[in-house]
C-alpha cells in the first residue's frame, strides 16, 4: 500500500483557496480532497505532488504546522470589492504570485535599492481630489516625453517599447505574460522600492499601452490594482478608494490623448470608426480609446460605442508565440535579463538561482543568453 503523508489539513485549504479553486471544481482530480481538508484522510505522496503542482506551491509547504504568513489577495488589492476578488481566476492568481517573485528578485538583484536615478512613485504625490488633467500633465512632464515625440513613433510596437523604457527609467519594471483571461488586461503591485506592472501580452499592443498607464495611476496613489473590463464594483466603493479607481479608469486616456491635441486632430473629421482608426494610429492607442473620447464629447451614442468596442475586443491578439526565447525576452525585458546574467558572472548568484530569477530551467540559460546577445546594438 502507498504510504499516507502526515500533512496539515489547514494547509490544503489555504493552498486551494489561495489558488482560487472550490472543492467542487477539484473532485475529478482529487476525489478525497474534502476529507484531506477535514483531517479525516491523508493523501499519498504522488497525490501530494499532483496537488502541489495544481496549486503551484512547494510540496514541503503541506507539512508546515500552519499556513505561511503571506498577505491575502484582499490585503494586496484594497480598492477591489469582495465580488471582484472572488472572480479572480486561478491563472491570474498564479501570475500574481509570479509577479511577487519577480518583485523579490528585483530586491535581491539590486540589494534592496531601486537602481533608477529617479523613482516616480516617490517623487510625485497626488490627492484623489486633484483634476485628472493636471495629474496627466505632471506625469508627462516628469517622464519627459512630449506629444510630438509620441506622434513620431507612428506604430504601436515602437510606442510600446518606448513607453516601457520610459517607465523603467523612472523605476517601474514592466513584465508581460499570457493571462489566458480576456477580461483581465493587467495588474500592478505597489512597493516603496520596486513597484511593478504586469501586462497581458495576449491583448493588442495598443491595449497594452493603455494598461501601462492605468496601472501607473494605481502606483502613483500607492495602491496595487487590477485592470479588468468589469468595473461595476466601483459603485460599491467609498471615499478615496472609489475616487482612485475612477481616476485610474480615466488617467490613461487623458495622458495618452491630451484634450487639446485630440481636439486639434479631430478638426474637420467625422465621428466615425474610420476616424477612430486614423487617430488611434496617430496617438498609438486603441480605437476603443478614441471612440470613448468621442462618446464623452457626445459625438457618438452609447450603443455605437459599445457595439464597436465589443467587436474590436473580440478581434483579439495572439501575442508572442512560437519562439520560447524571444517570448521570454519580451516578457521579462532585456534589461532585467541582462542584469541577472551580470550578477551571475559577478558570482553574486549561482546557476540555479539565475534560472529561478529568470523563471526558466537551467538548461535554457545558455540559449537565452545567445538570443539576448543578438539584440545587442
Amino acid at each position: 500500500m502507498t504510504e499516507a503523508m502526515p500533512i496539515t489539513p489547514e494547509i490544503v485549504t489555504w493552498a486551494r483557496e489561495r489558488a482560487g479553486y472550490s472543492i467542487e471544481s477539484l473532485t475529478s482530480d482529487f476525489r478525497r480532497i474534502a476529507a484531506w481538508e477535514a483531517g479525516d484522510a491523508l493523501p499519498s505522496y504522488p497525490q501530494l505532488e499532483k496537488m502541489a503542482e495544481k496549486f503551484k506551491v512547494p510540496v514541503a509547504v503541506f507539512f508546515f504546522p500552519e499556513p505561511p504568513d503571506v498577505p491575502r489577495i484582499e490585503e494586496t488589492f484594497r480598492t477591489l470589492g469582495p465580488h471582484q476578488i472572488a472572480e479572480i481566476p486561478p491563472r491570474i492568481r498564479l501570475l500574481l504570485r509570479k509577479a511577487k517573485s519577480f518583485q523579490m528578485s528585483l530586491e535581491e538583484l539590486h540589494s534592496g535599492r531601486n537602481p533608477a536615478e529617479r523613482l516616480i512613485t516617490r517623487d510625485l504625490a497626488f490627492r484623489p481630489t486633484q483634476p485628472i488633467e493636471n495629474i496627466a500633465v505632471a506625469v508627462r512632464e516628469y517622464l519627459g516625453v512630449t506629444i510630438e515625440q509620441q506622434f513620431e513613433w507612428r506604430n504601436v510596437e515602437t510606442a510600446l517599447d518606448n513607453w516601457r523604457k520610459a517607465l523603467l527609467e523612472v523605476g517601474i519594471n514592466v513584465f508581460k505574460d499570457q493571462f489566458r483571461a480576456a477580461d483581465f488586461s493587467g495588474f500592478c503591485l505597489y512597493d516603496e522600492e520596486f513597484p511593478i506592472i504586469y501586462v497581458n501580452n495576449t491583448t493588442a499592443k495598443s491595449r497594452q499601452i493603455f494598461t501601462l498607464f492605468h496601472e501607473l495611476a494605481h502606483l502613483l496613489f500607492h495602491t496595487s490594482g487590477i485592470d479588468s473590463r468589469d468595473d461595476g464594483f466601483i459603485e460599491q466603493l467609498r471615499g478615496d478608494n472609489q475616487r482612485i479607481e475612477v481616476i485610474c479608469n480615466n488617467f490613461a486616456a487623458y495622458f495618452l490623448v491630451p484634450e487639446e491635441n485630440f481636439d486639434a486632430a479631430l478638426t474637420g473629421l467625422p465621428p466615425t470608426e474610420a476616424t477612430a482608426s486614423e487617430l488611434a494610429q496617430l496617438f498609438s492607442v486603441s480605437r476603443e480609446c478614441i471612440f470613448r473620447k468621442l462618446l464623452d464629447k457626445g459625438l457618438v451614442t452609447r450603443v455605437e460605442y459599445e457595439t464597436a468596442a465589443d467587436r474590436w475586443a473580440k478581434q483579439g491578439h495572439r501575442g508572442s508565440g512560437g519562439d520560447y526565447y524571444r517570448t521570454k525576452i519580451s516578457y521579462l525585458g532585456p534589461e532585467y535579463i541582462n542584469f541577472a546574467f551580470g550578477k551571475y558572472y559577478q558570482n553574486h548568484i549561482n546557476y540555479d538561482e539565475l534560472a529561478d530569477i529568470l523563471d526558466t530551467k537551467p538548461k535554457n540559460l545558455d540559449r537565452l543568453e545567445e538570443y539576448l546577445s543578438r539584440r545587442a546594438p
